[in-house]
């Protein structure tokens, strides 16, 4: 088995030579301003082991990632009940198309598009205040990292405010079918703080640590959700977790994963390791395009494909 400190530095240094860096996502104008030099990757073994490069201390906004676990959440809240008002399906549409969610009378496709993510934020927030509901969430977030610092950006959630005309279509839409039920400004306003929590590569990987272990936490002992929902988050992600090239990663990594337009990804390989990887610039579908790459090389260097070497 190759040493994973020696892969890890030799992939960031791959990736920091690399000319072709995607292109940063300049729609919510505060991730305009992001070097699109950077790039930070850590992985978190199974034994609590961490093996990091590049920029992995550097705070990043990651975005769509946060949608895994406002889904632990929900699920944690209401359970099975949960896929009445989202599916589980992959999208193979873009993660804000208004087009699917006519043609599917409100009930978004899954989690992890904007319209399922949104949802399941209003599920969180129902029998709480805004405040209240964001609070839960960026706890849970401090308590998975173990680390009380993590916070949310309030200028790149300002900047999502005042540019979110999409998921406000997208939250007036499923209001007209009841499958979002508490004030839409209300709901929006925690989507788009949660979407602002802004972590490094090194906090982000261990906060998702649950999803490798059968959904307990190594280094509390404590079981943040039972093995069976672990393994259908994880098989969420592995379908859905990149918008419509979510089986151009599964083709080319073999892991499930998230991405976010911050240019981070989020990846589990079960029983082995957590990896978080962030390089601002995206591609077509709007992951990012040098931590895929760099995911495919980890993948292949280690052998940890979940579909064998």
């Amino acid at each position: 088995m190759p040493d994973l400190d020696t892969v890890v530095r030799e992939i960031s240094e791959e990736m920091a030579a690399r000319a072709d860096r995607g292109t940063v996502a300049d729609y919510i104008p505060e991730l305009a301003h992001v070097d699109p030099n950077r790039f930070g990757i850590a992985v978190v073994q199974a034994d609590g082991r961490i093996s990091a490069g590049g920029d992995s201390e550097v705070l990043f906004s990651i975005q769509s990632i946060s949608k895994v676990f406002t889904l632990t959440l929900a699920l944690g809240m209401i359970g099975d009940r949960l896929w009445r008002r989202v599916g589980r399906e992959p999208s193979g549409n873009p993660f804000n198309s208004i087009v699917q969610l006519e043609r599917e009378r409100g009930v978004p496709r899954n989690p992890f598009i904007n319209a399922g993510a949104i949802a399941v934020t209003d599920v969180i927030l129902s029998g709480h205040e805004p405040r209240e509901a964001l609070g839960e969430i960026l706890r849970f977030m401090q308590f998975l990292s173990k680390d009380p610092t993590v916070t949310i950006d309030e200028k790149v959630a300002a900047s999502e405010r005042r540019t979110g005309f999409r998921n406000s279509a997208l939250a007036y839409y499923m209001k007209s079918f009841g499958v979002i039920e508490n004030p839409v400004d209300y709901t929006l306003g925690v989507y788009f703080h949660h979407c602002a929590i802004a972590m490094n590569c090194r906090q982000l990987a261990t906060a998702g640590q649950f999803l490798v272990h059968n959904g307990m936490n190594p280094a509390t002992g404590f079981n943040v959700v039972s093995p069976e929902r672990a393994r259908r988050i994880n098989a969420i992600m592995l379908t859905c977790g990149h918008y419509d090239g979510s089986g151009d990663f599964a083709y080319r990594v073999g892991l499930p994963g998230k991405s976010g337009v911050g240019g981070g990804i989020f990846a589990v390989a079960p029983g082995k390791a957590s990896i978080a990887v962030w390089s601002p610039g995206l591609d077509a579908a709007g992951n990012s395009h040098l931590g895929r790459i760099a995911l495919e090389r980890l993948t292949q260097r280690m052998g940890w494909s979940v579909f064998g070497v």
